[in-house]
């Protein structure tokens, strides 16, 4: 399966969960990608992300439009989404 499908999948899964226009979605899923980018491994190579920061930094971007509970659904969408197909990274989600 190539990643554009895998992409467009991933989007018709959270808009047909949230009701959220695919843009929107779309603006979400490329700054949690960019946060996630720039994390950094620990020693054990796991990359260790806080959920409360990824949902913070996606709200910091000037492009978001959507509240903080609309923002977070849609991150945890993708990561069950992810998650369900095998295709989720090595990182350590921490909830707080």
């Amino acid at each position: 399966m190539s990643k554009p499908i895998i992409e467009q999948e991933l989007i018709q899964y959270i808009t047909a969960k949230t009701q959220v226009d695919a843009s929107q979605i779309i603006v979400i899923l490329q700054h949690g990608q960019a946060f996630l980018s720039s994390a950094k491994a620990n020693a054990k190579g796991e990359v260790e992300i806080d959920s409360d920061d990824l949902v913070d930094y996606v709200l910091s971007r000037p492009d978001v439009k959507l509240d903080e509970l609309t923002v977070e659904t849609i991150l945890d969408l993708e990561m069950d989404y992810l998650m369900d197909k095998g295709l989720a990274g090595s990182w350590i989600v921490e909830e707080e």
